[in-house]
């Protein structure tokens, strides 16, 4: 069983579909419960940051996903759940710490000429990591759908899968042991974000 992360994000039903479809038996899980005999977790996310934080927090999960992480079971993060696993974000001025399972802040894009904030739509991936397990069967260059101003910065380089270009280069995913976790949206991406999201329920068999 794969647990979904239920905190009142918008695109919980999408995750959720796209999971089933590539074969995953798929539980809504909003209590810290309901990790206990999860094979894997996915932290879905829209929205801002804080929103995210503490509502995780006031349903007692922040602690519980450190937990679930530290046991080696397979994690995905996607948008605000990927942005989550990092120590703080520059959005609203933000005041909620993250789950800081990696150092690094979330920040904004640079306002640039030609690049409207947020970004919204189909960019690409450069496979910084091509032995990543999320990425088997995923070619360099493949298209995966956007919807966000923020993006993580990393202090670890060593933890980046891929990157992208949106007027600057940001770490468009993230790999490290049994946590993986995406800006992008890959119950969007189509079939290239069914086989990446494949890829991970395989881990978790």
């Amino acid at each position: 069983m794969i647990a979904l992360i239920d905190y009142g994000s918008g695109n919980l039903r999408s995750v959720e579909k796209a999971l089933r479809h590539v074969g995953a038996e798929v539980q809504l899980v909003a209590h810290p419960d309901g990790l206990q005999d999860a094979r894997a977790v996915v932290l879905p996310g829209v929205g801002a940051f804080d929103d995210c934080i503490n509502a995780l927090k006031t349903q007692e999960l922040l602690e519980a996903l450190r937990v679930f992480i530290r046991t080696g079971r397979p994690f995905l993060g996607i948008c605000v759940g990927y942005q989550a696993l990092f120590e703080r974000s520059e959005e609203f001025n933000s005041r909620a710490p993250g789950l800081a399972i990696f150092p690094g802040s979330v920040v904004r894009f640079p306002a640039q000429p030609g690049f409207k904030i947020p970004q919204i739509g189909w960019n690409q991936l450069e496979l910084v990591k091509p032995d990543c397990p999320l990425y088997r069967d995923i070619p360099n260059g493949s298209f995966v759908y956007f919807v966000h101003s923020f993006f993580p910065q990393p202090v670890d380089e060593a933890i980046v899968a891929t990157r992208t270009d949106y007027g600057v280069s940001f770490a468009s995913s993230v790999w490290r042991d049994n946590v993986f976790a995406t800006q992008f949206h890959p119950e969007k991406s189509q079939t290239i974000g069914l086989q990446i999201l494949k890829n991970f329920v395989e881990l978790a068999k």
